[in-house]
């Protein structure tokens, strides 16, 4: 017997389940495109003013960073000038939505020259275009960054 109520059946999916991912077909920000299985494509640019920026901790951020890798769903990263935030771009209209605590989301992204060392993730491509990450993915991972941290004894944020 499960948590739910419901008895345990491998294979099965009950229809009083709830779902825990959202269907990827589905649009995420209101007014946009629908987002290919939970990743923005590989040909995406993202112009200055397409582009929200979603700011934590650098030490959060880099364990989110490389939570991110592992799923092959890592847009574009900026390190701040003083070291002490990173900076994830994410599709613009993010920013109205996002309410994460330890985090913050501002409209618009100011991007320096893609040899800019603080580039975390650079943009990539032969014209160096920015890719964003899913707001959604950046959200879970940053939940498992923390809690990670959390148990290493690192946290809390």
């Amino acid at each position: 017997m499960m948590a739910t109520g419901l008895p345990y059946r491998p294979g099965r999916v009950h229809a009083a389940a709830p779902a825990l991912l959202p269907d990827p077909a589905e649009d995420r920000i209101p007014g946009r495109g629908p987002v290919d299985g939970g990743r923005a494509s590989r040909e995406q640019s993202c112009p200055v003013t397409s582009c929200d920026t979603v700011t934590v901790a650098l030490r959060h951020g880099l364990e989110a960073v490389d939570i991110l890798r592992l799923r092959r769903a890592c847009g574009t990263v900026l390190q701040s000038r003083n070291g002490s935030t990173v900076a994830f771009l994410v599709p613009g209209g993010t920013a109205e939505t996002w309410h994460l605590p330890g985090s913050s989301c501002t409209a618009g992204a100011l991007l320096p020259p893609a040899t800019d060392p603080r580039w975390v993730v650079p943009p990539t491509g032969a014209a160096l275009t920015v890719r964003p990450t899913d707001a959604w993915v950046l959200r879970s991972a940053l939940c498992e960054a923390a809690c990670t941290l959390t148990a290493g004894g690192l946290g809390p944020f």
